[in-house]
């Protein structure tokens, strides 16, 4: 028999409750329960980055965090970013500077940018290479996303 925990928590602005086993991924819960498929498994050992999503507004990867360890907390994933007629920053960098290729990663990425970038408003190339170096990419060659970080910063810093 499976031990399990009510949670209550905030995903992409809206209150979920739920009875969940407390061993299940966080990834997991937001894709299988949730239906939130934009969070993304690759490694499952928090290496790739393809599961980050915020959580209370930092990046956080959701295969290295239990669905328990969610409750009470505001969880963003990429549905909740922006939308097709606001789209975050970011995500307009990436489209703009042909910033993915197979899209695997990209929700990954983007979620890790856009934490990055509210804490460090003005970075150089080096300061955005460093934010994404946990993330893994194998079709771009990074040099379309890092392009999508820094046109990011700066439509950032005029909405500051």
């Amino acid at each position: 028999m499976s031990d399990t925990k009510d949670i209550s928590l905030s995903v992409n602005g809206k209150q979920y409750s739920a009875n969940v086993e407390t061993r299940v991924h966080l990834a997991d819960f937001l894709r299988e329960e949730l239906k939130l498929t934009g969070t993304h498994i690759g490694c499952e050992h928090g290496v790739c980055g393809t599961c980050t999503i915020l959580v209370d507004g930092k990046a956080t990867r959701a295969c290295l965090m239990l669905a328990v360890q969610a409750n009470g907390k505001e969880i963003t994933t990429i549905e909740g970013l922006g939308d097709a007629k606001s789209l975050h920053p970011v995500q307009e960098a990436f489209r703009d500077n042909h910033a993915l290729q197979c899209g695997y990663c990209t929700p990954g990425m983007i979620m890790s940018l856009a934490a990055y970038l509210e804490d460090n408003p003005n970075p150089e190339e080096s300061d955005i290479r460093e934010a994404i170096s946990g993330n893994i990419c194998r079709c771009t060659g990074y040099q379309g996303i890092v392009a999508a970080g820094l046109q990011a910063a700066k439509e950032m810093q005029g909405k500051r």
